[in-house]
């Protein structure tokens, strides 16, 4: 075939019987996840998809657009990137036990595992603490591969047992283990980072750093490629107590102030959830996200205005734990697909080519 042969589209009949019992799966999977939220007394919500702000990380990209008022007059909205700002507005409100699919978007994003478009799946636990959700992820990864009919969790020849007991390794255990870096000892007490100490560490090893490179730059860095390697083969990987300055939106831990209350899930080495600890101080949210505003704007050169009414809902938000999980992703590994097109009824057009 000619290299430069464009695929076939999505909806010719022969490509959509290919992809059809991947499908077929994905609405099994969802359904199986709904009847598991409602037997544990969650509420399903929806949220608005235009927000004033799409979020408050520093590298995740948005999609812009702009409202008109009656009269003509344009006033700026995002589509968001999460439905978290919304759902924890909503815990404010009193409600204690809250799931959402939401379909969300995210620019600069598109390969097997990312799409512009996608749905997350939260949920959020008011009054309980952030290992209730761990062990969510593991009931839930359980029933996905149950409804599937494989019993397994695969992607490109890895595979992850959900009914083994997960592996739960703190982030600087794993730096310390995997890429033989003494991760804590470049974060101090109060949270703050030595980008020249971690450097060091990293040339020590052999690792690549560039004069520009920040902390969080060498920190990912050696994240991407010496620890997620290694998560989520043969069983599941909850990758705990990540850097504070790495959980702008989770509270710090109780057990040390130098990382906080965030884990990551892995299965065959792809990450599907991203939960919290949520933290509630407005004063310290609005001190991280313009953190994260300062270095979006050092790297990118924009940056996304601060939501102003969540800020103000933080102070009635009871302490509630909550996590984000890439849905698509899931069905993918638990249907045995191999790109995430293939779990999506209708991809979004190819651009940029």
């Amino acid at each position: 075939m000619n290299s430069s042969a464009k695929a076939s589209p999505w909806w010719t009949p022969s490509v959509h019987a290919d992809r059809r019992p991947f499908l077929i799966g994905r609405n099994a999977i969802q359904a199986a996840l709904r009847g598991f939220f409602a037997r544990e007394d969650f509420i399903e919500v929806d949220t608005a998809v235009l927000q004033v702000s799409p979020g408050n990380e520093a590298h995740l990209h948005a999609f812009a657009t702009e409202a008109l008022t009656t009269d003509g007059q344009k006033a700026p909205f995002y589509l968001h990137t999460s439905p978290e700002f919304a759902c924890k507005k909503l815990l404010a409100a009193g409600e204690e036990r809250i799931s959402c699919f939401a379909h969300v978007y995210r620019n600069r994003e598109r390969g097997p595992l990312h799409h512009p478009e996608f749905t997350m799946l939260e949920w959020y636990r008011a009054g309980e603490s952030y290992e209730s959700l761990m062990m969510d992820c593991v009931r839930i990864l359980a029933l996905a591969t149950e409804t599937a009919k494989t019993g397994k969790l695969a992607y490109r020849g890895a595979e992850s047992d959900p009914f083994a007991g997960p592996e739960r390794i703190g982030v600087a255990e794993a730096f310390e283990r995997h890429a033989g870096i003494d991760l804590l000892a470049s974060v101090a007490a109060d949270g703050s980072t030595d980008r020249d100490h971690l450097a060091a560490e990293m040339k020590r090893v052999g690792m690549r750093v560039a004069d520009d490179d920040g902390w969080a730059d060498l920190f990912s860095r050696v994240l991407v490629e010496k620890i997620e390697p290694h998560l989520g083969f043969g069983r599941i990987t909850i990758l705990d107590e990540y850097p504070i300055s790495e959980a702008a939106l989770a509270r710090p831990s109780a057990r040390d102030s130098r990382v906080a209350e965030r884990f990551e899930l892995y299965a065959c080495g792809v990450e599907l959830a991203n939960g919290f600890g949520e933290l509630t101080n407005a004063a310290e949210q609005r001190r991280r996200f313009e953190l994260e505003m300062a270095e979006k704007a050092r790297v990118y050169g924009e940056t996304y205005p601060i939501d102003e009414d969540f800020l103000a809902a933080l102070p009635l938000m009871p302490e509630a734990s909550g996590i984000a999980l890439g849905f698509d992703r899931l069905v993918m590994l638990a249907t045995g697909a191999s790109r995430i097109d293939q779990v999506l009824w209708a991809p979004v057009a190819e651009y940029g080519r």
